[in-house]
């Protein structure tokens, strides 16, 4: 089968017997488009069980407000003052910097596994790598970032 898309056209201008996944070079199978219709439906019946299940709970919730179920709930306590005051920024800031940490932490797993097959070159970077972390734990730490007071 020819590869041009001229060729596939006679002298009078009618199409040739060429597919169009011959004109292109890809092989476009049924298989492939099955396992694509699979991730569709998938897809489908996730988006209807979730309009279906938040369908049920309108119907099936009681409605009725009363003070005490609109008041804020605090371990059987009775509230005192407003719900809505700020926290201090610091508790983002350790949570924030905990997950950094944690996250950077993981990367060193894979490299422990392979430190014999990158050699020299990998150790190198890795001790950079725990350098900047070095670096940046320091910087939080004279910052006061790591103070719980």
């Amino acid at each position: 089968m020819p590869r041009d898309a001229s060729a596939c056209y006679s002298a009078a201008g009618s199409r040739g017997s060429a597919r169009l996944a011959d004109l292109v070079g890809v092989s476009v199978t049924t298989a492939y488009l099955t396992n694509w219709l699979y991730v569709f439906a998938f897809l489908a019946a996730g988006a209807v069980l979730v309009v279906l299940i938040l369908a049920m709970e309108f119907l099936v919730n009681p409605r009725h407000p009363t003070p005490g179920k609109l008041s804020t709930y605090e371990c059987g306590i009775v509230p005192v003052g407003d719900s809505w005051h700020p926290f201090a920024v610091r508790y983002y800031l350790f949570a924030l910097l905990f997950l950094i940490f944690d996250v950077e932490a993981v990367f060193l797993f894979p490299w422990t596994l392979e430190l014999r097959s990158l050699g020299t070159a990998g150790f190198i970077e890795v001790v950079i790598f725990i350098g900047v972390l070095a670096v940046g734990l320091l910087y939080a730490w004279r910052k006061g970032a790591l103070d719980w007071h």
